[in-house]
C-alpha cells in the first residue's frame, strides 16, 4: 500500500549493480553523519570559542541554537525541493553550501562571523538531510530498504551522542594549534567527496506530481515552528518570562492556520508544501509521533545525565565520555539487532527496545538511589550501554516503519515531516529539563542537589519511553511489503 496516488517510475540506480547503491548509501549517510555531528559536536568546545573569541554568553548560546533553530526550520521546505527539482541536485546544492559554510565557521574570528555561519550551515543541512532518507527510500527497493534505514537511524543516533566526546577529544588535541576549528574544519573532506561522489553515482529523482512551490505555505511553517523553537531553545535562560509563552502560543496557532491552509490548497487542486493524506496512514501519523517523543526523550536524558557525571559525581569531561563511547556502541548493536529482528518481529522490535532501555534506566535509578554522589565511575557508565541498545533498536527501525508505505512522489515531503519532528523533540527535551532538571538543581549545583535532581529526571524519560512504546502500536505488525 502507498500512501499518495503518485508513485516516481523507479531511479535508475536501483537497477544497477549493488556498487552503484552502496556508494550512494555511502554519501548519502556521510551528509547525515556530519549534521547530526555538527549539531552537538560544539557543546564540549564551547569554552574553548569563548575564550578564544571572547563571545559573550548570549553570543555562546547562539553558535548553537543558529544552527538548531535554521535546521529544524528549514527541514519541511528542503524536503518538498527535492520532490519539485530533483533529490539529487538539492543534494548536491545543500552539501556545497553546507561545506562552504563550515570552512567560515573553521576560520571566523569573531562570534558574530561564526553565527552567521552556522546560519548558513543549519540552514544548508536543511536542504541536504530530507534528500538522504527520500534518496533511500527511492533508490533501495523493499528487500534491502529497512536495512538502509536502519544505518540511518544509527548513523543519526550515533552523531548526535558522539558528537559532545568527539568535540572535546579534537579541541584537546589542539591540532596544528588550531584549537576548536578543526571540529568545522574536518567537514571540508568529507563534503568535498560527497559532492565528487554523489555527483557521479546518486540516481536523480522528483515526485511526479510536484509542480510548483507553496510560498504561502513556507512562511506559515517557518513562523510557526519559529514561534515555538525560539523560546524553547532560549527561554530556559531567561526563567522562561510571560513573552516565552505567549511565543509558543502564538506558533500553535500560526500551524493551525497553516493546516487550515494546506486542506484548502489541496482541496483546489494546487500542490502543498505537506501532503496532508500523508496522516491518514497511521503508520505515518503514529511513526512520526514516535520519533517526536524519541527526541524528546533524547534531549532531555543526554543533557541530564552530561550534568550529572561531571556536576554530580565530580568526574572530568575525559571520564564522562566512557559514557558515550558506551551508548554509541549500544547503539551500533541495537541497530545491527533491529534490523534482524525487524522482518519477522515488525513493530514488536523497537518497542522492546524501548522496554529494555526503560528497564535499564530503572536499575540506573535504583543504583543512584543507593550510592548517591559517591557511585563509582564503572557503575556510572555501565548502563549507558543497555540504554544506548534499547534506543538503538528503536532508532534503527523507527525511519523504516514510517516511511516504508510512502509514495515514492512524496518521498521528500515525508522525509522532511519526519526530521523536522525530531529536531522539536530535542527542543521540546531541553526546555523540559528546566522542569524536570534545573528547578531541583540551579545553575552552579553540584553534589547531591545534582544527582537527586537527575535521578528525578529520569522519570520523565521513562514516561517519555513508556508513551513511545505505546505510540509505536500504531506501526505495522510486519515490515511494509509494498
Amino acid at each position: 500500500m502507498s500512501t499518495g496516488t503518485p508513485v516516481s517510475s523507479r531511479p535508475r540506480a536501483a537497477l544497477e549493480p549493488g556498487r552503484a547503491r552502496t556508494i550512494t548509501l555511502i554519501v548519502v549517510l556521510v551528509a547525515e553523519l556530519m549534521n547530526a555531528l555538527d549539531g552537538s559536536i560544539v557543546y564540549t568546545a564551547l569554552p574553548s570559542i569563548q575564550g578564544d573569541t571572547g563571545a559573550s554568553s548570549a553570543a555562546v548560546q547562539w553558535i548553537h541554537a543558529a544552527y538548531a533553530l535554521t535546521f529544524a526550520l528549514g527541514l519541511i521546505t528542503g524536503g518538498r525541493l527535492g520532490d519539485l527539482f530533483g533529490r539529487k541536485r538539492v543534494f548536491l546544492l545543500g552539501t556545497g553550501v553546507f561545506t562552504v559554510a563550515s570552512l567560515v565557521c573553521g576560520l571566523a574570528g569573531t562570534p558574530t562571523l561564526l553565527i552567521a555561519a552556522r546560519v548558513v550551515q543549519g540552514g544548508a543541512a536543511a536542504v541536504m538531510v530530507p534528500q538522504v532518507l527520500a534518496t533511500l527510500h527511492v533508490t533501495f527497493d523493499q528487500g534491502s530498504r529497512a536495512k538502509a534505514f536502519s544505518l540511518y537511524g544509527t548513523v543519526m543516533s550515533l552523531g548526535s551522542v558522539i558528537g559532545p566526546a568527539l568535540g572535546g577529544v579534537v579541541t584537546a588535541a589542539d591540532l596544528f594549534g588550531l584549537g576548536w576549528r578543526p571540529i568545522f574544519l574536518i567537514n571540508l573532506p568529507f563534503g568535498v567527496a560527497a559532492m565528487f561522489l554523489g555527483l557521479r553515482h546518486i540516481p536523480e529523482s522528483r515526485g511526479d506530481s510536484a509542480r510548483r512551490l507553496d510560498p504561502l505555505g513556507i512562511v506559515l511553517s517557518g513562523v510557526g515552528l519559529v514561534l515555538i523553537a525560539f523560546p524553547l531553545t532560549v527561554g530556559g535562560e531567561h526563567g522562561w518570562p510571560a513573552w516565552s509563552l505567549l511565543m509558543s502560543a502564538a506558533g500553535v496557532a500560526v500551524l493551525v492556520a497553516f493546516v487550515i491552509q494546506q486542506r484548502h490548497r489541496t482541496a483546489r487542486g494546487r500542490d502543498p508544501l505537506v501532503v496532508l493524506g500523508l496522516f491518514k496512514d497511521r503508520a505515518f501519523s503514529g511513526g512520526v509521533a514516535a520519533q517526536l517523543v524519541f527526541g524528546l526523550l533524547s534531549g532531555l536524558f543526554f543533557l541530564a545525565w552530561t550534568l550529572f557525571m561531571q556536576d554530580g559525581l565530580g568526574l572530568s569531561a575525559g571520564q564522562a565520555a566512557w559514557g558515550f563511547v558506551l551508548a554509541s556502541v549500544g547503539e551500533m548493536s541495537g541497530a545491527w539487532l533491529a534490523m534482524g529482528l525487524a522482518g519477522r518481529q515488525g513493530r514488536r522490535a523497537p518497542q522492546a527496545g524501548a522496554l529494555l532501555a526503560t528497564a535499564a534506566l530503572a536499575g540506573y535509578g535504583w543504583l543512584i538511589s543507593e550510592h548517591g554522589s559517591g557511585l563509582p565511575l564503572t557503575l556510572a557508565v555501565l548502563p549507558l550501554f543497555a540504554v544506548g541498545l534499547g534506543l538503538g533498536m528503536v532508532g534503527a527501525a523507527l525511519a523504516d516503519m514510517t516511511l516504508g508505505r510512502v509514495g515514492h512522489g512524496h518521498a521528500g515531503s515525508a522525509s522532511g515531516v519526519f526530521n523536522t519532528s525530531t529536531q522539536l523533540g530535542i527542543a521540546l527535551g531541553t526546555a523540559l529539563t528546566g522542569v524536570a532538571f534545573f528547578v531541583n538543581a540551579p545553575a552552579g549545583s553540584h553534589g547531591l542537589a545534582v544527582t537527586s535532581a537527575f535521578a528525578g529526571s529520569l522519570r520523565y524519560v521513562i514516561g517519555a519511553l513508556l508513551a513511545m512504546w505505546a505510540l509505536m502500536f500504531l506501526l505495522p505488525k510486519r515490515r511494509p511489503t509494498s
